[in-house]
């Protein structure tokens, strides 16, 4: 089947409209109608070739919400009209230990959403910023959310979990004082997750002039990271970091940030590497520095039902798919509170 999807043809020219095709449903597939695609940083990174190995014609979008259109014959789990999404992950192994525990998304085998190996044409896998995709029903997660919101529930499949994952791992609470590091598409996630999980949030920004919207989102304290005074007063006085930044940035700073044991996680993914870190920031407190990747697949529906639960979804801006070139634009200045969400009807227009 043919439909109209956004993709790249090269690095250097930019999404345009162009017809791709998806494969009849096996008889575990699910077809899914797309509403809407987040607009991820991940893909300006890997349409744009940043991250290597980009496979042409390149269709991003991993960040997918709709409706079921048609269901395989072995499928019973899911109907016609179900609201569902996808993420990250369209395949993997099955077989494996991290297969077997849940947690695909650490396979060695790990069939990413678009620039991933497939039998289906052209080679690789093409993602949500088209009409339709079609995806084997392990990897097809349940949106409990009302219809009204399911635009701002599409951030949920990368954004969500990718925050949601590490909170969950390091076990934040009530008690805890937890650091979220950023305030942009993964940290406003953070802060509402983590606010929403009973911890007090402290928010670190670089801008003053986010300062009042941490704190509408959830955070307890707002810290501008350049003031030396403001890092300084809360020296050992957090036991987790959820460090969102996707930019190259010296991390010693917020080490010294951290209590006995405390650890900080990283989840933002720059396209060259962090100064290095003097080791006795680590040492002297039996410091951690951890990363995460998204999430698997049981631990994502794990966290649609947590964010369906709280009423939590992210905060948006719409745009047609004949936008979304000047959107990246703008997400490179920025520019966007917090996310960028394609309405995917606007594809036939």
């Amino acid at each position: 089947m043919t439909i109209h999807a956004y993709g790249a043809h090269a690095a250097d020219r930019p999404l345009e409209s162009i017809g791709i095709t998806r494969r009849a449903p096996g008889a575990h597939d699910i077809q899914i109608d797309i509403a809407y695609c987040g607009v991820c940083h991940s893909d300006i990174h890997q349409v744009r070739s940043e991250w290597a190995g980009t496979l042409y014609p390149c269709v991003p979008g991993h960040e997918i919400v709709g409706r079921v259109s048609a269901v395989g014959a072995h499928v019973s789990a899911f109907a016609i009209g179900d609201l569902v999404g996808v993420g990250c992950i369209v395949d993997s192994c099955r077989h494996c230990a991290d297969c077997d525990d849940g947690l695909e998304n650490y396979c060695d085998h790990m069939v990413g959403t678009y620039n991933g190996p497939t039998e289906d044409a052209p080679g690789h896998t093409l993602g949500g910023y088209s009409q339709q995709i079609v995806v084997h029903e392990r990897y097809v997660l349940r949106v409990r959310h009302p219809e009204a919101d399911l635009a701002a529930v599409a951030p949920l499949l990368c954004a969500g979990i990718t925050t949601y994952s590490p909170l969950r791992h390091w076990n934040v609470g009530p008690g805890h004082k937890v650091g979220v590091v950023g305030i942009g598409g993964l940290g406003h996630m953070g802060i509402k997750l983590a606010h929403a999980m009973g911890a007090r949030v402290v928010a670190f920004t670089t801008s003053e002039s986010k300062r009042q919207d941490a704190l509408a989102l959830g955070a307890r304290e707002v810290v501008v990271s350049r003031n030396e005074e403001e890092m300084s007063s809360r020296a050992a006085s957090l036991d987790f970091i959820l460090n969102t930044v996707a930019a190259p940035h010296d991390l010693d700073p917020f080490f010294a940030l951290l209590k006995r044991d405390g650890t900080m996680a990283l989840v933002g993914a720059p396209a060259t590497p962090h100064p290095s870190t003097q080791v006795f920031n680590l040492i002297m407190k039996r410091r951690s520095l951890a990363g995460s990747m998204i999430g698997g697949i049981p631990e994502t529906q794990e966290m649609l039902d947590f964010c369906a639960k709280h009423a939590i979804v992210a905060d948006i801006e719409k745009i047609r798919a004949d936008e979304i070139n000047r959107a990246y634009e703008r997400m490179l200045r920025g520019d966007v509170k917090y996310r960028f969400v394609i309405d995917c009807a606007s594809l036939a227009a």
